[in-house]
Parts: structure tokens; sequence; C-alpha cells
């Protein structure tokens, strides 16, 4: 067991270099465009949907996912081994070492990275999903025919747990990208919430990040004051804070942001891990 005592200056030195942000949209919102802003040579692009066109000018350097078992790897090559996993487990000390050993260039050039950008986690979901239902866990024990429920709980355990990881990740800064949808109860509240695959990765994910923010679509009424328009809207920001005036998902961890922020992810981690000034 390895314990040690952080400082202040730690602590302060490890907030400076690294956060974790979910990001959500509707689609055609403008979500993956945001990666621009973010400094080429340092972002990582892990490319889950196909869905890269929209940067195709953009000159960092990213890696096509197409299957929960190959981000399961980058997600191990990220965050390190987890001394808490048993042997045969996803992320423990030899899972993370025959991965290394098999890919010692992603080693590298992972080392050199300072921000983790994952479009999508909504796709993410859906690849584990496929993942989940070939699983000893998706199929009755007394039939052996398909279990739906057992799937969607091997789903939400691995997620959770490729997410904590991820989260964990040192002085890496993971940007988490995900379609943002409408949903309707029988009484007919609306709410807002990520689309995902099953409901426990979607619950549990507002309490692993630091930050949950919204991009949305606005218009200005009379007064100048944002209205949020996603039909008509024409003004991207980034709302960031819990109890926001438009009943969007947010958090602000940080408490440095404002109710709305420019869509500007280099501007807004800098103002996330400003230091703060001695009194």
């Amino acid at each position: 067991m390895a314990l040690r005592i952080v400082t202040a200056d730690d602590r302060l030195s490890a907030a400076a270099n690294k956060t974790t942000l979910v990001i959500v949209g509707e689609s055609g919102a403008g979500k993956t465009t945001l990666v621009k802003a973010l400094p080429e040579a340092e972002t990582l692009f892990l490319d889950l949907e196909a869905g890269m066109k929209s940067v195709q000018d953009w000159r960092g350097d990213s890696i096509p996912i197409r299957c929960f078992e190959d981000m399961v790897v980058i997600a191990s090559l990220i965050g390190g081994p987890n001394p808490a996993m048993p042997p045969t487990a996803f992320f423990s000390h030899e899972h993370y070492a025959h991965y290394a050993a098999q890919h010692p260039e992603l080693v590298a050039m992972l080392a050199r990275k300072s921000i983790i950008f994952v479009d999508s986690i909504t796709d993410l979901t859906r690849q584990a999903m496929v993942w989940a239902k070939k699983q000893p866990e998706a199929f009755s024990e007394k039939s052996g025919k398909p279990d739906t429920r057992g799937a969607y709980g091997l789903l939400g355990r691995e997620v959770i747990g490729l997410l904590k990881h991820l989260q964990h990740a040192p002085g890496k800064t993971v940007i988490l990208v995900g379609i943002l949808e409408k949903h309707t109860d029988e009484f007919g509240r609306t709410a807002w919430q990520p689309q995902m695959e099953g409901g426990k990765a979607g619950r549990e994910l507002p309490g692993i990040v630091d930050q949950v923010i919204t991009l949305a679509l606005f218009s200005r009424d009379g007064d100048g004051a944002l209205v949020f328009d996603p039909q008509r809207g024409t003004e991207r920001r980034l709302v960031c804070t819990a109890g926001n005036r438009f009943g969007l998902p947010a958090k602000d961890r940080s408490g440095r942001l404002d109710e709305t922020e420019p869509p500007d992810l280099r501007a807004l981690l800098q103002k996330i891990n400003s230091r703060p000034t001695k009194a």
C-alpha cells in the first residue's frame, strides 16, 4: 500500500494540470468543433463515432476506435495500472503491462499528451452494449437465452469503471463529449439528459467528472438577454452552472465559471484551472 501526504501546493499543482469535463449538446450543435480551440500538439482525439469530417483541418493526433475492447486498452494506457484491480481484471497491473509491451509507440505518444478528447460517450455506451451482449453475464444460467438485464448491468459497471479510470489519469485533462436529448415523462414533465445506453452510466456520470457543461444555441430578447432557442438560435454558448435559468444539465466544481461561457475550451480550461491569488 502506497500512502503519502499531499500538500496544498501539490493539490494546486495537480489542479492546474488536469480536470475532467463532460460536454453535452444536441446533434449538430457543434460539439466536435470545440476541439479546434485546444492545443494540437497536446491533444489526442479519441474518435468513436467516425465524426471528424467537421474538423478535418484540425492538425492534432487522433485514434479511431470501433469496439469497446479497444477503448479499454486505450483507457488503460492513458490511466496507467490500478493497484486495486485483481490480475485478470481490466486496468490491473497485468492488463496494463501486457498492452504497454504490445504498443510502446502509443505509450510514448500518450506521454506527450495532456488533453484527451473523447467523442463520444454516447457511442462509447453503444459499443459497450455490443460487447456486453456477448459476455456470459448476458445469458441466463438456466435457459442459456439472452438476459437483457444482465447485459445492461454489465454495461453500467464496465463503462463507469472505464470513466473513473480516465478520471484518475495522472496529469491528463479528459473531455467527454455526448449527445443531449429531451426526455418527457408520463406526466408531461420534460428534462434534458445525456443520451447513453442504460441508466446507470448516465445517472452516475455527473458525480464522476469535475464539470458538466451543455453546449446550446441561444437567441437574444429585446433587452439583449440570452434566450435558450435550440430551433432558431444562432449564438453558441456553454452553460456551466447548476440551477441555471435554462434548465440544462450543468455543474461547476471549480466555482470559477459564469452561468454561460463562450464556446472556447482553451479559455474555459484556463479559467477553471487559474491559481487563486494569495491574500
